[in-house]
Parts: C-alpha cells; structure tokens; sequence
C-alpha cells in the first residue's frame, strides 16, 4: 500500500516553523509580517476560505486586517483600495480573495497590486520571473506541492515528471518550477486533450493531477511505485448527516493506493499546504521588505 503524504500534518510543522521566524522577527526588529485579505460581497465559499486564511494569520502573530467591501463597490474604489494598501509599510502582503462579482475585471485587480506585495504569486510580473528562474512569490498551490514532494523525501532531479493540467494556477507553474535548473526534474505537461493520455501518465516518476475531473486518472494509468499528487477537489454529492459536501479528487484513490508508491488524500492532501504557503509567502515579503529599506 501506498504511503500516504498528509498536508495536513506537513501544514502543522511549516507553520510551527513560521511562528519561530514571527517571534524572532518581532524580537530583532520590532515588526511583524502584515497581510491584508479583501472581501468583496458575501459568498458562502470566499467566506469561509478568508476566516482560515485570517485565522492562521492570527495564530502565527502577523499583522492581519480583514477588509471587507460589498459586493456592489465599484472597480475604481476597489482599485484605489488596493492602492493605499500598496502604500502601507506595515502591509507586506495583500490578498483579494477570488473570484469576484462579474461588474468587476480580475485581471486590472491582480494587475493592481504592488508585484513585490503579491503574495498569491498571480501577477505578470511574479510569473514573469518565476519562468525565468528568479523566483519572488510562488503561486501557493504549486508551491505547496514542491514542498510536499521535498519533505515526503521522494527524489526529483533526474525523475519523469508528469502534469496532467494546463491552469495558470496550478499546471503550467509546477511544470515550471520542477523543470528549473536546480530541481531538474524531466517534465511533460499533459492535459485531457491529449493523445494517449494514459500512456503519458505510465511514464510519470511523479504524476501531477489537476484537471479538475473525478476519477480521471485509473490505477493502471500509474508507474509501480510512483509519487502521486492529486491536487483535484471536486464535489460529487452531498452528506445529509454531517452536513457537508463529498468530496473526491482526480484519481482513483483507493485503486491507486494498490499501486502508487506515495499519495496525497482528497482531502487532507494539496489543499492544507496553500494556505501554508501564503503564510510562507508573507514572512518572505516583510524579510524582503526589511532587507531593503534598511
């Protein structure tokens, strides 16, 4: 059987390990890493994904303001917003929490934040460097997936590396990063248009899920003894005793634990370390910040 990668427990070590680096900071310097998180309107989802993100913030000792707008600002006042807090020394990352109403262009609202304060990584700029290999602020997920690849020991110099996903949140970056000079890993990227997909998949050293279908990847499509990293969370019913939706990734996981040498679970998997990483992306931004503006 499959050994199982927990984001969850590899979340709870990076966050003790940041909540170190807050204290020492705050000892040394007498600042803290300050984030601001936007919410504009009221969805139940973006809710409940910003109340973890302003916890774990609080929890760690930042500097957190929680901004919330409604859903009928318009994109002049929510960009001059973003402006002051561009502006704000103490703010070394700002957050607005996606997606948002339909009268409002996200593209002119990632664009607006400062690239240096972009701890999401979504900014031209922030991928703009990361392709070049002078990485600043990784987009999270991705981020949290190399580190999961790190801490769970599996090798990636040298390995077959296959991205089943073409996002611009996850797919093309991961391919990125685990291609750069440095990590050196062998990386095809795939997505479900391609020809022999399963055939692609079988190569895979590592294999990379996110496409955003349950189920897609079957366990013969998986090397013996592979790492596999099911970043796909999909909702396929719902439980009328807990009251919550079920959830199920892009792989067979029950199948694939048959097969695969390491696995991420849906939940429990991918999802834990994004958060961790924004955090991990902040205490960058205020060490950057610090470092010049001396």
């Amino acid at each position: 059987m499959a050994e199982i990668i927990s984001g969850t427990e590899l979340r709870s070590a990076i966050l003790d390990e940041l909540r170190t680096e807050v204290a020492a900071m705050r000892a040394e310097h007498g600042i803290v890493p300050g984030l601001v998180t936007i919410l504009v309107g009221e969805n139940p989802a973006s809710v409940s994904y910003v109340s973890l993100k302003v916890r774990t913030a609080l929890e760690l000792g930042f500097h957190e303001v929680q901004d919330n707008q409604p859903a009928d600002i318009s994109e002049a006042d929510l960009l001059a917003l973003i402006a002051r807090y561009n502006a704000d020394p103490a703010i070394h990352g700002i957050l607005v929490q996606l997606p948002l109403p339909p009268h409002i262009d996200e593209t002119k609202v990632i664009n607006a934040i400062d690239p240096d304060k972009d701890v999401d990584g979504f900014h031209p700029v922030n991928l703009g460097r990361l392709l070049i290999g002078d990485e600043r602020f990784p987009p999270c997920t991705p981020a949290g997936i190399r580190e999961m690849l790190i801490r769970s020991g599996t090798p990636i110099a040298g390995a077959e590396v296959v991205v089943v996903g073409r996002s611009n949140i996850v797919g093309k970056p991961i391919a990125v990063m685990l291609g750069q000079k440095g990590t050196d890993a062998t990386v095809t990227l795939v997505h479900t248009r391609t020809k022999d997909l399963a055939g692609h998949c079988r190569r895979a050293d590592i294999l990379i899920v996110a496409a955003g279908v349950p189920g897609l990847v079957r366990p013969e499509w998986i090397k013996p003894g592979a790492t596999v990293i099911d970043v796909g969370v999909n909702r396929i019913g719902f439980n009328e005793k807990t009251g919550k939706p079920m959830l199920s990734g892009d792989v067979a996981f029950a199948e694939a634990c048959k097969v695969a040498g390491k696995i991420t679970p849906v939940p429990g998997g991918v999802g834990p370390m994004t958060i961790a990483m924004l955090m991990k992306n902040t205490v960058l931004s205020a060490k950057w910040h610090l470092a010049t503006n001396r």
